[in-house]
């Protein structure tokens, strides 16, 4: 899928004040990582390593595993096309919903979709903290999984796992099992998307199928740089992960406080919402094009329909946005009727500006605005029980709250 992913800003002619849309947090000091590039710009003279030989090294020791064990990629994306060209003509189950690509990667090479009987499959998908819904699946369930379907390949999508709090399966444990592909991405770690770079872990014999398909100097020079920077000074931008894993559960505290919109238990810093009534996709345009604010359409993943969008929190709350909120809560009117945005009855609100004020605050604001019918909170479909060991079942996860 080239187009309907989120950090779509270049469709608008507003400019985007506020990007909720991208899971990438971009509110990290990259200065050091840039001054370090702006001094090896004379790497872009010479071809890269064929295949990214020193970067995968310096990985495997910051991880304390072997080299053989890291391929390096140009983005989770690449990793993601790899394993689908290495196992072409596989039987393949995704747990949904779930990022496109790995339904689009099986299609391109000719994988068969088992979408009812998982234990079926010869690739099991899955992405963990999962896209678009932040939901974490328990590491006792992830290896019980693992153990009870031995020739079963599970490729774990951990794009996420530095934005959780909850236990995963460390490249080192998934060692133990050889039928374990874990997919990385310092893209997302790093807010440098632009850059494209990531890695797969797993036994040597799976990664050497995914470089035997892998297409030579695939990681260009730059990108290259960075990550040997980043291995060796693994703590450049950092986060301050439970300021921002707090300010997303008030995000959300906020948002469930809007009738008519009810978001799902999150383990991340991103969130799924619904709305009861309406289409995500109008309420998307009129955010941008009215508001300056991004959000991510999310009806076009499987099994979510038009009423469901993603967001993500992006900067520290503001002390006064509770304060703000209940101040303005019963003065907005609702506008949004069932499939189609009324803008001739947009109701006027004090003016505020998003120098200074929270993006939250206008996010929140605005989201009031579109919406204004009871909602419910639908369940997802994930496979979530501790110690789950068959790949048929899909029970409703538990609450988290």
């Amino acid at each position: 899928m080239i187009l309907g992913h989120g950090d779509d800003a270049f469709r608008f002619d507003r400019p985007i004040r506020a990007n909720f849309s991208s899971n990438v947090y971009s509110h990290v000091d990259l200065s050091q990582l840039k001054e370090h590039l702006a001094a090896h710009l004379d790497v872009i003279g010479n071809y890269p390593e064929p295949e990214p030989y020193r970067l995968e090294a310096a990985i495997a020791r910051r991880l304390g595993i072997d080299a053989s064990s890291v391929c390096v990629t140009s983005g989770a994306t690449e990793a993601i096309y790899l394993i689908a060209h290495a196992f072409s003509g596989s039987r393949s189950a995704i747990l949904q919903p779930a990022f496109s690509e790995y339904e689009d990667a099986c299609n391109l090479y000719g994988h068969s979709i088992e979408e009812t009987d998982f234990s079926r499959a010869d690739l099991f998908w899955f992405c963990n903290p999962n896209n678009p819904d932040g939901y974490v699946m328990p590491k006792e369930a992830v290896i019980s999984l693992i153990k009870a379907h031995p020739i079963t390949i599970f490729v774990t999508d951990q794009s996420y796992g530095f934005f959780t709090k909850e236990p995963l399966l460390s490249p080192a444990e998934a060692l133990r099992y050889p039928n374990v592909l874990q997919l990385h991405s310092m893209t997302k770690r790093y807010a440098m998307p632009g850059l494209r770079l990531g890695y797969v872990t797993g036994c040597p014999e799976l990664l050497d199928k995914l470089r035997a398909v892998r297409m030579p100097w695939s990681v260009n020079a730059l990108a290259i740089e960075a990550g040997l920077y980043l291995a060796a000074h693994p703590d450049t931008a950092p986060i301050d992960l439970d300021a921002l894993l707090a300010e997303a559960q008030r995000l959300r505290d906020a948002l469930n406080d809007i009738p008519g919109i009810s978001v799902d238990p999150t383990q991340t810093h991103f969130m799924l919402c619904r709305m009861e009534k309406g289409r995500a996709a109008l309420l998307k345009d009129w955010l941008a094009n009215e508001r300056g604010l991004l959000i991510r359409d999310a009806s076009n993943f499987k099994e979510l329909d038009e009423g469901c969008f993603r967001i993500a929190s992006q900067t520290p709350e503001d002390p006064c946005q509770i304060a703000f909120i209940t101040a303005l809560r019963f003065s907005v009117d609702a506008f949004l009727l069932p499939g189609r945005l009324i803008n001739s009855v947009r109701p006027r609100i004090p003016a505020v500006s998003l120098d200074r004020q929270p993006c939250g605050v206008i996010f929140i604001l605005s989201a009031r605005m579109a919406s204004g019918i009871p909602g419910t909170n639908l369940s997802t479909t994930s496979i979530v029980a501790s110690g789950v060991t068959s790949l048929g079942e899909k029970p409703v996860p538990p609450v988290v709250s």
